[in-house]
């Protein structure tokens, strides 16, 4: 069984394929967006394409983290 990174990765692939057969859509591309991304998971996607970002859910939602604070 695939990893859920991998498997992460096959959905925008196939959504993507799905897209980009319809001509006045092309060219679509795909952004693969997570709070991890696993090497393997990072290669496939580059393979197809598919560009990887790593996302910080608490620094979007504006969480404060204390540790970053000096008092």
């Amino acid at each position: 069984m695939p990893s859920v990174f991998i498997a992460g990765v096959e959905q925008p692939t196939r959504y993507l394929e799905l897209m980009n057969r319809d001509p006045p859509l092309r060219p679509v591309r795909g952004i693969f967006a997570a709070q991890e991304i696993k090497p393997q998971a990072r290669t496939l996607a580059t393979d197809r394409g598919i560009e990887c970002v790593v996302v910080n859910y608490d620094e979007l939602r504006g969480i404060d983290d204390p540790s970053l604070r000096l008092f």
